[in-house]
């Protein structure tokens, strides 16, 4: 259901129609976007069947996965902006048709391949390694911009010129053959990072797919403006929730801000808010959702695949800073609106709350999606289950909806003819299930013995009950969305293969840790502000999986040299990877939010940083104290996390400059002072905090009442 009808100079629909780095799409022919169609389908299929069903040898596996994902975005995406013309150039076709190529011949080399691993190479390895190799680099600019392949090459020379590089910079070099067969393997661009893009953040981002296909995005969006649009700021809130609830389910925060903000960003400059403070609260709470719980932007599959942590625990230590960065952002859009007298969006402009919670179970995707991963089922079984229910919710509001229109016509063979597809529907419903059962609580590989029955049960399951429930259109929608939405993380992925693979070849990542040991012995705290500017700078202008993956390699083993826990240390690198989405000078997420607006991109970064302060101090909160992160007795948990959430209330308070009435300066820092002594686990900070901040607090509600009296 459509919230409002925004005026045309409101809201600007960005060139980056999904994803941050879009506007060199082509338009494509017929015949050329059929056939993308069939392999974006077959992209898609063939991994659910490699990870459900049919095992390949891991570096097979990923080779296609590489080589099929650089074909589609080699098509997809042109060279250049002035280049996206109709229809794909000869000279692209020669680059997919060399993409699948170089998988092809791991396919045919592959027993050679792994015999030589590391030792030998042929003239045939090198060839592919150096083409395999500079086509991640091309497929990696084309879809996420020059920060990610600059870096990249940049590493690729390090590899080349270190032994003319001073101090701990130097290493011996590698020569041309084999730097190229070592990258272009399993310890460069097959390694940990296209391992977790082509298992966990593919059924991922399919299980997404089939989520914004069945509408449920849409419906999250309806649902957050009902509750809240008609509240003080009632906008600016509902893009908080809606950014809580639908932030963590996309791999992307400039995703999430182009499929929100076209709803939020006009309701929010409907009741007053200015284009600036708009777009940053849409581009800051989208950004906390690749933070959020459970699947923190497909970066907590990416973070146990490295720290060997199991999954449960990195999503249950999430809890608590997400829980206090979108009260900080609940805080400031609140205390915003009061400063300047804001209103909600009145109830009749707004989706009724009743029809909104009619539709809860469009939310069961998601609840099944979270109980089978804290019941112990692997992530492909939970995306999987997550998956047949997104096709059930669709199914049901699809059902309920033709059921509405049958009601009000008067040929009464319409509510018949919908009738008689919901008995056809429930029964396939019913059957696929059985299956589906059968397979969960048996697991697939017990039912592979029935031979042709389980072939044709599978199929069922997995063609035929989409078909019939959700639509044959719909399904092939989704599945055609999801290998589409994959391209640009399969692309980060595999380039940040390169500089993960470098660093393991040169030992740069030691010398590094051993820079950082240096400075700790000055400092701890100099140490960790020295990371935190690292993960900044990498992280600025590539999506958050390039960036915490790149951090994780360099900047994460020097910190656990220095003693902080595995845990820590990785959550504090990922989150200020993610916080650069809204870090001045390249602040992907508010400049797409800021065009949207057609706001100053500047102005809105820097209201998005103040909006996302708290995040940046977080981390430094389970730094000095781990029970941020669910580390320790649950009374110094809840300890603080009330404390916490008082710290980023003054916080706020001390940003925004009203705290109980408008605060001048010199109370404004004092109160500054005091949220960062409660930011700070410990009784003792805590108690100087609350003896700073409240007496301020009382104050100004005293000097509020006396001028209004």
């Amino acid at each position: 259901m459509s919230t409002t009808t925004p005026a045309m100079d409101e809201v600007v629909k960005p060139p980056m129609a999904d994803e941050e780095f879009s506007g060199n799409r082509r338009v494509l022919h017929r015949w050329e976007t059929w056939l993308l169609a069939v392999l974006c389908i077959g992209f898609t299929l063939f991994h659910l069947y490699v990870l459900n069903v049919y095992s390949l040898e891991p570096l097979l596996f990923r080779a296609i996965h590489v080589g099929w994902g650089a074909a589609l975005g080699l098509i997809i995406y042109a060279p250049f902006r002035r280049a996206a013309k109709t229809g794909v150039p000869w000279y692209d076709w020669l680059l997919v048709l060399a993409s699948v190529g170089c998988a092809v011949y791991i396919a045919i080399e592959l027993d050679g391949l792994l015999f030589r691993a590391g030792a030998q190479f042929t003239t045939g390895d090198v060839v592919v390694g150096v083409v395999g190799t500079l086509l991640v680099l091309e497929f990696a600019r084309r879809t996420s911009g020059l920060a990610l392949p600059i870096i990249a090459a940049a590493f690729i020379i390090y590899c080349f010129v270190g032994p003319w590089m001073p101090g701990v910079l130097e290493h011996k070099g590698f020569a041309v053959d084999r730097f190229f067969t070592y990258i272009y393997s399993e310890y460069g661009i097959f390694g940990v990072t296209t391992q977790v893009s082509s298992s966990y953040i593919i059924l991922f981002v399919c299980f997404a797919a089939f989520l914004q296909v069945s509408k449920v995005g849409d419906y999250i969006n309806d649902l957050c403006n009902a509750m809240f649009g008609w509240a003080r700021g009632g906008p600016a809130k509902a893009a908080v929730a809606s950014g809580i609830m639908f932030g963590s389910i996309s791999g992307s925060a400039v995703a999430n801000v182009v499929a929100s903000g076209m709803v939020t960003i006009p309701m929010m400059r409907k009741v007053g808010y200015d284009r600036s403070t708009a777009a940053a609260i849409e581009a800051t709470s989208s950004t906390g959702g690749q933070m959020t719980p459970p699947v923190l932007g497909a970066g907590a599959f990416l973070m146990a695949e490295i720290t060997g942590i199991p999954y449960g625990q990195i999503a249950l230590a999430a809890v608590i800073p997400a829980i206090l960065f979108y009260t900080a952002c609940w805080i400031h859009v609140d205390l915003h609106a009061i400063r300047l007298g804001l209103k909600g969006v009145p109830r009749n402009e707004l989706p009724p709350l009743k029809l909104m919670l009619t539709r809860l179970y469009l939310f069961s995707p998601l609840v099944i999606f979270v109980w089978a991963l804290l019941e112990g089922y692997s992530p492909f079984r939970a995306g999987g289950l997550g998956i047949v229910a997104a096709l059930i919710a669709g199914w049901l509001s699809r059902l309920f909806n033709d059921l509405t229109s049958a009601e009000g016509q008067e040929d009464p063979r319409s509510a018949a003819v919908v009738l008689t597809a919901l008995l056809l529907r429930f029964a396939a419903l019913a059957a696929g299930g059985l299956l589906i059962a059968l397979g969960f609580q048996h697991g697939l590989p017990a039912i592979k013995p029935l031979g042709e029955m389980a072939v044709w049960g599978l199929a069922f399951v997995l063609v035929v009950v989409p078909a019939l429930l959700f639509g044959w259109k719909r399904t092939l929608e989704a599945l055609n969305l999801a290998a589409r939405d994959t391209v640009q993380l399969v692309a980060v992925c595999a380039c940040a293969g390169i500089i993960v693979g470098v660093i393991a070849l040169t030992g740069i990542g030691g010398r590094f840790s051993e820079l950082i040991l240096g400075i700790a012995g000055a400092s701890q705290l100099v140490a960790m502000l020295f990371a935190a500017l690292v993960a900044l700078v990498l992280g600025m202008g590539m999506p958050t999986t390039a960036a915490y993956a790149i951090a994780a390699a360099v900047i994460a083993p020097g910190l656990t040299k220095i003693g902080i826990p595995v845990l820590v240390a990785h959550m504090f690198v990922f989150y200020f990877a993610v916080v650069s989405a809204i870090t001045p000078p390249v602040a992907l997420a508010s400049f797409a939010a800021a065009g949207m607006a057609q706001a100053d991109p500047w102005k809105t970064s820097w209201t998005a940083l103040k909006m996302g302060l708290a995040t940046f101090l977080v981390p430094f909160m389970f730094f000095y104290s781990p029970v941020l992160l669910m580390q320790g007795p649950w009374l110094g948990i809840v300890q603080a996390t009330i404390s916490g959430a008082i710290g980023v209330w003054f916080l706020a308070g001390s940003t925004e400059g009203w705290f109980g009435g408008k605060l001048a300066m010199p109370l404004r820092v004092i109160l500054f002072f005091g949220a960062l002594n409660l930011l700070h686990p410990g009784g003792l900070s805590d108690f100087i905090g609350l003896g700073i901040g409240l007496p301020i607090y009382f104050w100004q509600r005293f000097r509020l009442r006396k001028a209004v009296a």
